[in-house]
């Protein structure tokens, strides 16, 4: 297992991991109603220099050379800024200027928006590695504190980020679902 910087060339096996991740968020961030599409979409985001889904927010697992896994991670604080690209593409598909995305990650925070395992490797500490390496770049970029987001009704996500030390703070809402927002401090 190796864990690095991901590159624009991992944009294909990135794009199939934020879908699996994402779900309806996909369709959302894309503003795509077919699954290729959103894909397709995700795949451009990724390869882009800016955006929160872009290569330069992102880490990949390596399993014998393949990207098994991916977590995307940011500061809270350049949230808004990171979602522009995307706001903008939206508001032109759409034609409607008033288009938002939802807030997600608080000011003070290093957050973690997407973590995915390919489900060929699940089981293997993949996402715990993946959530440590993001630990260690909070810290590395000034950050005391770490958040995650995860829907309610996600128990095996939710019992990985209890058992890495993160507690629900808050509830809030995505894409008109009800997540827990969780933190860890460093």
């Amino acid at each position: 297992m190796n864990i690095r910087p991901a590159v624009k060339e991992d944009a294909q096996a990135a794009a199939r991991l934020l879908y699996d991740a994402l779900h309806d968020i996909a369709h959302q961030l894309t503003g795509q109603e077919s699954n290729d599409d959103a894909i397709t979409v995700l795949e451009q985001y990724f390869g882009q220099e800016e955006g929160r889904l872009s290569y330069h927010q992102a880490l990949v697992c390596e399993v014998e050379g393949k990207p098994a896994g991916l977590i995307i991670t940011y500061g809270g604080d350049e949230a808004k800024e990171l979602d522009r690209p995307i706001v903008e593409r939206l508001r032109e598909l759409k034609n409607d200027p008033t288009i938002t995305l939802d807030k997600e990650a608080d000011e003070d925070e290093f957050y973690i928006d997407t973590l995915s395992v390919s489900s060929l490797y699940k089981g293997q500490g993949i996402g715990s590695a993946l959530i440590q390496a993001a630990e260690k770049r909070a810290k590395e970029r000034g950050y005391n504190k770490i958040a995650l987001a995860v829907v309610t009704d996600n128990k095996r996500a939710y019992s990985l980020y209890l058992r890495t030390g993160y507690e629900v703070d808050k509830e809030i809402i995505i894409n008109k679902h009800v997540y827990f927002h969780m933190i860890k401090h460093l």
